[in-house]
């Protein structure tokens, strides 16, 4: 995953992006100055935009007068903070003991092959993200993920496909994303 790789943005995300970043600076003003203050602030920082742009990373390094490479440091050490903006229909994909065994592992690879992403990334019009969670706490009937129609827990390898073409009215063939028309 690269960390602080740039995303094309539809013109709303780009506004509320912007005001925010444009706005961040003022409202560090409520915090101290100091390296303390570095946890709060990336999670203040994430809980606007749900996510750490190296913009915004930037912005908070300089105000607490220290290195970038610190603040990046600090966010990567902690699984909270992701780098990359969340897509509007997330993908979460278990892969705790039960699921990997039912074929969790399948599945993400066949998220990450209709949709051209990792684990980790966000396709690039912003409507898919993938990410794998440890557990979604469905008491082992399979692996899914939070949001699946039919409901966590009841797909297999096989099902995962096409399971997010409902939301949006894609069709899907082979390895290939379809935009829509």
């Amino acid at each position: 995953m690269e960390p602080f790789k740039s995303f094309p943005m539809d013109s709303e995300a780009t506004a509320k992006e912007t005001a925010f970043l444009n706005d961040l600076p003022d409202y560090l003003k409520n915090f101290d100055r100091h390296r303390g203050r570095l946890i709060p602030i990336l999670q203040k920082v994430q809980q606007g935009l749900s996510y750490l742009p190296a913009e915004a990373i930037q912005i908070v390094a300089e105000y607490l007068a220290i290195p970038v490479s610190e603040v990046y440091g600090v966010a990567t050490f902690y699984n909270q903070f992701r780098f990359t903006p969340p897509g509007k229909y997330p993908i979460k994909v278990c892969l705790g003991t039960a699921c990997h065994v039912k074929g969790g592992e399948i599945i993400l690879e066949n998220f990450e092959r209709k949709l051209e992403i990792k684990e980790g990334e966000t396709t690039e019009d912003r409507e898919f993200s993938i990410e794998r969670v440890a557990c979604v706490g469905v008491l082992c009937p399979g692996p899914g993920g939070p949001g699946w129609r039919s409901g966590p827990g009841t797909h297999g390898p096989q099902q995962s496909r096409g399971a997010f073409y409902p939301h949006t009215g894609r069709k899907g063939n082979g390895g290939e994303r379809k935009a829509e028309k």
